[in-house]
Formats: structure tokens, sequence, C-alpha cells
């Protein structure tokens, strides 16, 4: 076998190093994309995904998640900006970047009338890069690792849709990968099968390998995630650790009772803003004053206090602190 080109050898120890280097596996700067019309589906995003992390990409629909990504796997090219995936930039150098790459994007694309084992097959025979000798061998524990074993020989068209999320996660794992870029990777997936491809994930990133993923389930980022970032109308809003973007937004202050009518009145004669009742609780923003003087104030109006205390504001506070807009974030 021939000794490698100077250029091939460059661009392998590019992808190597990107980890090594300045942290970030996923770097863009200023990346735009414009559609006919003008309207920016992305419109200056900096967007930093540091080595090792477990990304999650969060956005309400049309925020220009799949845009990125699509930019991000050299599907498309932006109209301006500049974006890099292991250190090198793309779509320019795509061809090196990719086979270091797994995707799962917008749903996997199966040959319906070929069997999950021979799909797998087929899509490692397109690789350039995939070793033959070993391919039945890596199929076949690709399978096992998203649990399709006993449905390896059934015909892809028969698959569920979790059935065929979980082919299109096998796809990306037929070979050891610096980067996984998952689309929405639980959609179709039953509770029990969302567990499993959460704890795959984060076996992944204990393996080295950086995980990108996009989902519109914020408890799932916030299970499963280390970092995030959060889109709204093609702008990025923030980005950072998963623990600091929640503890950006502010907690809820909880007061349990059977008195929620007096219970609420004395909150709001404390200070405390956005009261909610709902049965046996009284909700409202935490006040600029000590909780203790709160709780004082409702014993002493004769409130029977059961529960007395702040909660964590989670992810979906920050959320919607953010972007002002709802639950339904699957863009």
């Amino acid at each position: 076998m021939g000794e490698a080109s100077a250029t091939e050898r460059d661009g392998a120890d590019t992808v190597r190093g990107a980890e090594a280097g300045d942290g970030a596996v996923i770097a863009t700067r200023a990346l735009t994309k414009r559609y006919r019309g003008g309207q920016p589906a992305v419109d200056g995003l900096d967007l930093t995904v540091p080595a090792g992390s477990v990304f999650g990409f969060l956005g309400p629909n049309g925020s220009g998640k799949t845009t990125t990504i699509r930019m991000l796997m050299g599907l498309i090219e932006p109209t301006s900006g500049t974006a890099h995936v292991l250190g090198r930039p793309v779509p320019r150098s795509a061809r090196a970047v990719l086979p270091h790459v797994g995707a799962l994007i917008e749903g996997p694309a199966l040959y319906g009338f070929l069997s999950g084992r021979d799909n797998l097959l087929r899509y490692d025979a397109a690789d350039p890069t995939a070793d033959p000798r070993t391919r039945r061998a890596r199929v076949a524990a690709a399978l096992d690792r998203v649990g399709l074993t006993a449905a390896a020989g059934k015909k892809a068209k028969a698959y569920s849709l979790g059935m065929k999320q979980r082919l299109g996660l096998a796809a990306a794992l037929l070979q050891p990968r610096r980067l996984l870029v998952l689309d929405e990777p639980t959609n179709g997936l039953d509770p029990q099968g969302m567990r499993e491809i959460r704890g795959l994930v984060r076996e992944l990133a204990s393996d080295g390998t950086t995980v990108f993923l996009s989902s519109h389930l914020l408890d799932e980022i916030e299970q499963v995630c280390t970092h995030a970032a959060v889109m709204a109308r093609g702008r990025l809003i923030v980005q950072g650790p998963v623990a600091d973007l929640a503890a950006g937004a502010r907690g809820r202050l909880v007061v349990t009772t059977p008195d929620t009518g007096d219970a609420a009145r004395v909150l709001k004669e404390q200070g405390v803003a956005d009261v909610v009742v709902t049965e046996d609780r009284v909700t409202g923003e935490v006040p600029g004053r000590d909780l203790a003087e709160v709780n004082a104030a409702l014993v002493a109006a004769g409130v029977r206090v059961r529960g007395f205390g702040a909660e964590r504001a989670s992810l979906e506070d920050a959320f919607v602190a953010l972007t002002g807009e709802g639950f339904d974030v699957a863009g």
C-alpha cells in the first residue's frame, strides 16, 4: 500500500487535532443562510460545540435548526459566514471531514424492500473508507447496540417509525466516529426506547464521541445534554452548559396548603408576582426579599403551610424566558 499524500496526512491530522486544539468540534462564525425572498433562515450564527460534549440544539418551528445542521454536513452552502467541523472548513473540506462524522438527519433514508441488516450492509458498502472484511461483524454490532438484532431480517418497510429511527442510528454507528449529529433521535420511540437511546448517547459520550442533537423534548435535553444552544427566528439566543442556562431562569416559589385562597392573597401582599393557584398549591415568582419573612407572614395570617420553598428553574423555564414561546419547539 502506498504512503498517504501530504494533503491526506494534513487533513487527518487536522481532524484528529481539532479536539486537542481550541476544544471546538463545531465552530461557526457569522454563519448565514438566505433563501429566495431575502429572509434569513439562519442569521449570523456564532456557535461553539466543545469536544466531548453532548450538545442540545433547541428552537421553535422555523428557527433554523435543520438549516444549520444541513450547512454543517455540507448538504447546502451558506450565503455568508464560515463553518468548521473537526477543524476543517465545510462544505469545502466535507470529503475529509464526513468519514469521521455519523449523522441521522430528518429521519433515515431506507430501502423498504431490503431487510434492516441488508440496508446497513448497503450503507457500509457505499462508504469508501469502510473495511469490507469486517462489514458483517460491524453491522451485527450496530444492530445489537440499538436493540434491533431480533428484527434484523425483517423488511424495512414493515418497521415502525421507532424501529426506523433505531436503524438510522445504527447506520451512523457502523464505524467509530469523532462526531455524531442526530436530528430528533428519539422521534417515534416509546418511553423505554427513549431511555435506551439516552443511555446509548451517554455511552457514546463517555467513549469520547461528541454528540450534537436537536430535540423538541426539553426534559430530554436536560437529562442527557451537557451543553445546549437556543435558536429563535434564525438567530442564536444563548448557548452554554445546560446547568448554567437553567440557573439563568428564575425559579418558582411553591406553597402547599389547604388554604389556597388566603395563601394567594398573602403572597400578593408580600410582593410575589404571577401568583397561580392549582388544587393545594400556590406558586409565584420568587420575590426579592427573605423567604423566611414570607413564610412567617403566611403563618401569622392563619394559613396552614404544609410545604414551602423555591423550586429550581428547569430548562423549559429558561427556554420560555429566552424565546417567549411555548413548549412546541420541533423546528
